[in-house]
This record gives C-alpha cells, sequence and structure tokens, in this order.
C-alpha cells in the first residue's frame, strides 16, 4: 500500500503521465520499503509548488540582461513572459510570451503582472506604482517595489546610505542649478541626476569653478570626488530566507570618455583587510533592504584604503556577465535560484577572468557589422556574446566576451587583443 499511496501523492500533483517519477520509483527499489508514517513528509516535499510546476516569471524590460536571464532560465520549469516597448529586441525571441508594451507605465506594468506568478526587473526604470499595487495583491516581486523606489532616485539612495552610516563619498543635494552654483568648496565635484541616468548618462565632472554654469538644473546628487585607487563591484544573492550568497569582487576599469564600463578583471586584486571591508559594506547594503534578489555594489577603494559605496544595481549587472563562463553559478542562474525558491548556488569562481565590453565605435551608426570577429573566436577560453542588437550608434553596448586564463597577465594581453581587433561599425 506504501507504494501506491506514494504514487498517488505524485500523480495528484504532477499528472499521470508525469513518467519521471514513476521511472524514479521503478529504478529505486528502496522506495517499496518506507514506512507510511513518513508519507506526510513526502507529500509535503512533493507539494513544494517551485519545484513541480512551471511557474510564470515576467521579466519587465528585453535588452541583454533579459537576454542573458532567459538562457539561464531554460535549465528551470519556468515559463517567462517578457515586456518591452521594442518588438524586436534582444530578449524577443527567447521568451514563451512577448508583450509589447512600455514598463514605465502604469497601466501596462499592471496588466502584463497580472498575468504571472513573480515579476523581476532589467533595468530600475519601470513604474513602480504598478509594482506596489501588485504586490499588495500578493504578486512576488524581485526586487520589492520599495528597494526600486530608493534605487532609481539618486538622493533617496544616497540617503539610504547615510541613515545606515554605509560608507560613502561626501554628498550634497542640490534642487536647480542656482543650488550647484554655490558649492564651489565642493571642487572637484562629481554631478549626478536625480533620475533617468543609466549607462554612463546622467553624471558629469566638475572639475573647475568656472565649469559651475554647466551643472544641470534639475535636481541631483552632488559628490565630492574620491582620490580614486580602484573602482570595484561585489554582486551579492539574498533569498527570501535572508541567507546571502556573495560573488568575488572584481576590478573595473571604465572608459573616461563614455563613462562606461570598458573591461573588468576577477577577481580584484585586494589585500585581505580591503576585500573584507567590501564584503561588509556590501552585506550591510543588501541586508538593509529587507528584500530578496540579486544586487550589484559599486565602490571606491580610495588611497587610504576606505571602501566607499557608489551605487546599487538592484538587478543583474554588467560586472556579473562574466560568471556566465567563469563561475559554478552565474548571476542569472542566481536570480532564478531566489526567484523559485531553491537553494542559492556556488559563488566560487572556475577561473580568474576578464570582461570586455563590445562598444559601438565612434562615427559609426546604422546597421551593425562586427569586423574582427573571427579573429576574436580563435582565441583560447574566450566566449563571445552578440546581443543581438541591430543597429549599432557611439557608445551602445552591443555585446561582451569573456576569456579564462590562470595568469593575470594573459588575461590582460588577451583583452587588449580583443579591443584592437574586435570593432562594431555600420
Amino acid at each position: 500500500m506504501v507504494i501506491e499511496d506514494l504514487m498517488g501523492v505524485v500523480g495528484k500533483h504532477c499528472g499521470s503521465k508525469n513518467r519521471f517519477f514513476f521511472r524514479y520509483l521503478a529504478t529505486y527499489p528502496s522506495f517499496y520499503f518506507l514506512n507510511p508514517s513518513t508519507l506526510p513528509s513526502c507529500r509535503q516535499a512533493l507539494n513544494r509548488s517551485a519545484y513541480l510546476r512551471r511557474m510564470k516569471i515576467g521579466i519587465l524590460g528585453g535588452g541583454q540582461l533579459g537576454r542573458m536571464l532567459l538562457q539561464a532560465a531554460a535549465n528551470y520549469p519556468i515559463e517567462t513572459f517578457v515586456m518591452e516597448n521594442e518588438a524586436d529586441c534582444p530578449a524577443a525571441h527567447l521568451c514563451h510570451h512577448f508583450t509589447k508594451g512600455d514598463i514605465r507605465n502604469y497601466e501596462d506594468v499592471y496588466r502584463f503582472g497580472q498575468q504571472v506568478d513573480a515579476l523581476t526587473i532589467e533595468i530600475e526604470n519601470v513604474n513602480v506604482e504598478a509594482l506596489e499595487k501588485l504586490e499588495m495583491e500578493g504578486k512576488k516581486i524581485f526586487p520589492r517595489p520599495s528597494v526600486l523606489r530608493t534605487i532609481k532616485d539618486k538622493i533617496l539612495q544616497k540617503n539610504y546610505y547615510a541613515s545606515f552610516q554605509i560608507p560613502t563619498s561626501e554628498f550634497v543635494v542640490t534642487e536647480n542649478h542656482h543650488a550647484v552654483q554655490a558649492l564651489a568648496h565642493m571642487l572637484p565635484m562629481v554631478q549626478k541626476m536625480a533620475t533617468g541616468g543609466y549607462d554612463g548618462k546622467g553624471v558629469q565632472v566638475i572639475k573647475e569653478a568656472d565649469q559651475l554654469k554647466q551643472a544641470w538644473d534639475q535636481p541631483s546628487v552632488i559628490e565630492k570626488m574620491v582620490n580614486i585607487r580602484k573602482e570595484i563591484a561585489q554582486m551579492v544573492a539574498i533569498n527570501e530566507k535572508g541567507e546571502t550568497a556573495i560573488y568575488p569582487p572584481v576590478e573595473m576599469i571604465f572608459d573616461p570618455y563614455l563613462n562606461l564600463l570598458d573591461y573588468q578583471l576577477c577577481p580584484a586584486e585586494l589585500d585581505q583587510k580591503t576585500r573584507w571591508k567590501a564584503e561588509a559594506i556590501a552585506l550591510t547594503v543588501v541586508k538593509n533592504f529587507n528584500s530578496p534578489g540579486i544586487f550589484a555594489i559599486e565602490m571606491f577603494v580610495d588611497d587610504e584604503g576606505d571602501v566607499l559605496v557608489n551605487e546599487t544595481a538592484p538587478r543583474v549587472h554588467n560586472s556579473g556577465h562574466h560568471t556566465i563562463e567563469a563561475h559554478y553559478s552565474s548571476q542569472f542562474d542566481m536570480l532564478w535560484r531566489v526567484i523559485l525558491g531553491y537553494p542559492l548556488g556556488n559563488t566560487n569562481a572556475i577561473m580568474p577572468s576578464v570582461m570586455v565590453n563590445i562598444i559601438g565605435a565612434e562615427n559609426y551608426e546604422g546597421i551593425a557589422r562586427y569586423e574582427g570577429l573571427d579573429e576574436v573566436l580563435r582565441i583560447d577560453n574566450a566566449f563571445v556574446h552578440i546581443y543581438g542588437k541591430k543597429k549599432t550608434k557611439p557608445g551602445r553596448k552591443m555585446g561582451h566576451v569573456t576569456i579564462l586564463a590562470r595568469d593575470r597577465q594573459e588575461l590582460s594581453f588577451q583583452s587588449h587583443k580583443v579591443k584592437q581587433l574586435l570593432r562594431v561599425i555600420a
């Protein structure tokens, strides 16, 4: 009777046509000797909806982050939904269901969210009010809307760091152009628009007093420039139980003209004390959000060895792309584990890596062509990701290349080789 009862549980929750469980029973005869008293716990295990049924998960945004998230989703029982305004966006052809809509529009986001079990994002610039309504109605949002409300406004974000005594650069909040003029004592400074900035946009450096007149006339955060020794990023995942998984820190090298990530090395070369500081600060940032999800914490290491938080992204991030090939559990795999309630993955590196962004070349705009791609594909342990964007323009992220090697000098050599060989032109 025990085996019949167990088959009944399987049939009830998985359907009589689910051959996998019946094959499992036939293959492992130890099931025949289960004590009937263990059946309630069997039923509980088999009744975990995240493991037994295909969850409907929505992604707001269909760019390259959504694309790579969908590639990782193929490993799990997920029915994927994507909403984006462009029907030919990079993620459109990889999801089960595509909706053309504006992720900043309340009605579009609310209607989209009603058809799924849970929602996540690939960009912060979404309609938070609709997500708050959906959360009140029982939908799970990763990360929670309260986090997005804080992060998408740089004024609220900086105040968040201050409220939890998280180290960050000295800053002043300004409402308009005239308020910035009175801050000559903050020079050299960085002005960050409170909202709307992304991929280097909405940020400008003001070094001299005569440049103050160039300040933007809108609410901003004014930060005193830091003497930066290194810029690093730390990815942290946190599940609904509050358990965390932290990736090794990466060292980021930015394009000074575009203010975009040019390439990065993992692991970052840090002394043990600085690494401990960075990990402790990153965990403090994430845990006080009280939200499951995955987070990228970008930080400065200054000349004195102090670690200061620059910004936080509450989602999969450019600084975590190398984890696809270089780590046991990628940032994309990890987010699915968080959403589905699965155990957190292994963040250890398989091998040191370098990740190079493929950026649209200057003076070219139009249908994208990849010059030098064949040569890059011949490099040992090089993994090329082309995002599928039809058109290029100067500074647009068009793909990335991850290279694995034991030797740091080899990583440096190969990253420069990729930068010289590969150009996106039109």
